[in-house]
């Protein structure tokens, strides 16, 4: 299954917040009760987290899920984007 531009751009975003506040993919994914290697396939896109899990990532990010969904949304260049970017 190809991988969408949604999933890349959540992961990047991730990525991003995670290495601008000083964490590892490992601390990430200790505060956020997940395995490292989930956290990275979410970081390459390469998986989905369901609400709960990128809920968790949120809260071990300091941001707001909403805030974090949005700012995946709208660099992602699709209709969706669109949509959350007022």
């Amino acid at each position: 299954m190809p991988i969408s531009s949604t999933s890349k751009q959540f992961g990047t975003v991730v990525r991003k917040r995670r290495m601008a506040v000083g964490l590892s993919q490992e601390e990430l994914a200790e505060r956020a009760g997940l395995h490292p290697n989930y956290v990275g396939m979410i970081e390459r896109g390469v998986r989905n987290p369901t609400l709960d899990v990128a809920a968790r990532i949120a809260k071990a990010l300091n941001i707001e899920l909403p805030k974090l969904i949005k700012e995946a949304l709208r660099n992602d260049g699709s209709n969706l984007g669109k949509a959350f970017s007022s």
